[in-house]
């Protein structure tokens, strides 16, 4: 199965090559690294490392956009298998290995690799404001969907190139409530989640959302919640869904 590995980059510079050179290519056969407009020198150092696929957005589009760009390559690219991973160095590359596997093997068709089960998250510097709304969130969720998830926030994500075939992602928001949407849309149209555990790093260098963003993403993720609900009694209908 041909394994694609999507790197959706901002200011990523500082961490792209350590990132990069963490990539298992033994199973992995092709990178996409999209840039969102960075104002860094990201481009070049993803040039300078030999990435064969990479995508410039000429304006700052959005994390959700980026992702968007990200997938539409990897299945141009006729990806089976199809990993996000933050070029931020955030999370491990060690655990593709793992994730592909779940997904060659026919085990899941979407796997995450969780910062919550275990105690990667507090352990790796999370703050603890992000972690308490994390698992507020994650609660609401579970018990409105009928699921079981550690979180549903991590950005570290595989996917069989079936199940983005098959969902709307084009849809989706351009911002971060992007990973929310997707898993609702998921959820709705039949699989189910894998995840494993994945040890985290919080640093200076690596990205993340400010508080008035993190509120912003949180009334978003309430809003996807109450949407997927109304859809799923046929109270609404959601072009999410289509």
């Amino acid at each position: 199965m041909k394994v694609v590995v999507v790197l959706p980059a901002y200011n990523a510079a500082l961490t792209l090559e350590t990132t990069y050179r963490e990539i298992p290519f033994d199973i992995v056969d092709d990178v996409v690294f999209v840039d969102d407009n960075s104002r860094d020198n990201s481009v070049t150092i993803a040039r300078n490392l030999g990435i064969k696929h990479i995508l410039v957005h000429n304006e700052n589009k959005g994390y959700g956009a980026n992702q968007k760009s990200c997938y539409q390559k990897a299945l141009e690219l006729k990806a089976d298998i199809i990993i996000m991973l933050h070029p931020d160095y955030q999370y491990t590359p060690k655990l593709i290995h793992s994730m592909a596997w779940l997904i060659a093997n026919d085990v899941y068709k979407v796997v995450f690799g969780s910062r919550i089960l275990g105690r990667g998250a507090l352990n790796g510097g999370m703050p603890f404001y992000k972690y308490l709304a994390n698992r507020t969130l994650t609660l609401i969720q579970n018990i409105a969907l009928g699921q079981k998830l550690s979180e549903y926030h991590t950005g570290y994500r595989a996917y069989a190139a079936e199940v983005l075939r098959k969902i709307n992602f084009l849809v989706n928001s351009d911002d971060f409530v992007f990973d929310n949407q997707i898993i609702s849309q998921i959820f709705m149209t039949g699989y189910e989640i894998a995840e494993i555990t994945c040890p985290t790093k919080y640093f200076k260098e690596a990205s993340s959302i400010n508080f008035r963003r993190s509120v912003r993403y949180g009334l978003g993720v309430l809003k996807t919640t109450i949407i997927h609900q109304l859809h799923r009694f046929r109270l609404i209908h959601s072009k999410l869904y289509d």
